[in-house]
């Protein structure tokens, strides 16, 4: 079943939600602002289902992982704001069509592991957090009940980069390069220190290969960090990476914990040219089963 485990759908309902708010996230009719990034113009044809049917026919997929965009900052919205936001999203992505299916998004402000698990039952494959909720061991720890139900159901967890800071006077490309990859740098190494003893059957997939934290592993070794072994249920996602980055990351973890996303609709799909038909095959169809289903 090739998979893509990362892409973006707005439900109508969510949309109405955000155009009825005056403080980011909020849209005005399509023009999205945030706090950290400037305003971005969305293509409607981005949110319509029938239209990424078929662009998922094209990219050749049986299943398309749908999440919320944690940029947007929702998980982190006081309760009152965060949780009809997340139940319009949770409604809208489970009713779409095949081939799309579903990662939860949690309230990070309440966590609320009964809410996870409701979404789980209803069908969601996993949760998503953000990976600036994981930056510690802080961070790790106020979400370990949520991972908790994760490890009951069998399911794996899908670290997303989060909502950028404010900053001034950077190009628009900035939040997608300097941000997003330091948020997914240091949350791998916080589970590598922290949520790994934690969570010892939890499968865990980070976007955008982890900001490439794996290739510092000579780094860590001279630093006294341990060489590492491979750990076979960490997975890493390619968006917005071609060849070179997914080739290099191949040699460090090797091939088994790659998987292939795209984050349509902010970055068309990339096939990485990794010789052989067979990695192809690992990347959009075995490795992400054994993300979504464990190693049986």
């Amino acid at each position: 079943m090739p998979t893509d485990v990362h892409q973006h759908i707005w439900p109508p309902a969510l949309i109405e939600l955000l155009r009825s708010r005056t403080t980011p996230p909020y849209l005005d009719a399509w023009t999205l602002h945030l706090a950290g990034e400037p305003p971005f113009t969305v293509d409607p044809a981005d949110h319509d289902p029938e239209a990424r049917i078929r662009l998922a026919a094209t990219d050749g997929l049986d299943l398309a992982l749908v999440s919320l965009s944690s940029p947007l900052g929702i998980e982190h919205l006081p309760p009152a704001e965060a949780v009809p936001l997340l139940a319009a999203f949770h409604d809208g992505a489970l009713a779409l069509p095949a081939p799309f299916a579903v990662w939860a998004s949690p309230c990070l402000t309440a966590p609320d592991p009964e809410a996870v698990e409701r979404e789980l039952r209803r069908g969601c494959v996993g949760l998503q957090l953000p990976a600036t909720a994981l930056l510690d061991a802080a961070g790790w720890a106020h979400c370990a009940p949520l991972l908790d139900v994760l490890t009951r159901h069998d399911k794996p967890l899908f670290v997303h980069p989060g909502a950028a800071p404010p900053a001034d006077a950077t190009p628009p490309w900035w939040p997608a390069l300097v941000p997003y990859a330091q948020q997914l740098h240091a949350s791998w190494f916080a589970f590598r220190a922290f949520g790994r003893a934690r969570h010892p059957a939890l499968r865990v997939c980070f976007a955008a290969l982890a900001g490439l934290a794996p290739l510092h592993g000579e780094r860590l070794a001279a630093r006294g960090g341990g060489r590492g072994e491979i750990d076979f249920d960490v997975f890493y996602e390619t968006s917005s990476y071609g060849t070179r980055a997914v080739d290099a990351l191949v040699r460090a973890v090797g091939i088994d914990v790659v998987v292939n996303g795209s984050d349509r609709p902010y970055a068309p799909p990339a096939v990485p040219d990794l010789g052989s038909d067979a990695a192809l095959h690992a990347l959009r169809t075995a490795n992400p089963a054994r993300l979504l289903h464990g190693r049986t």
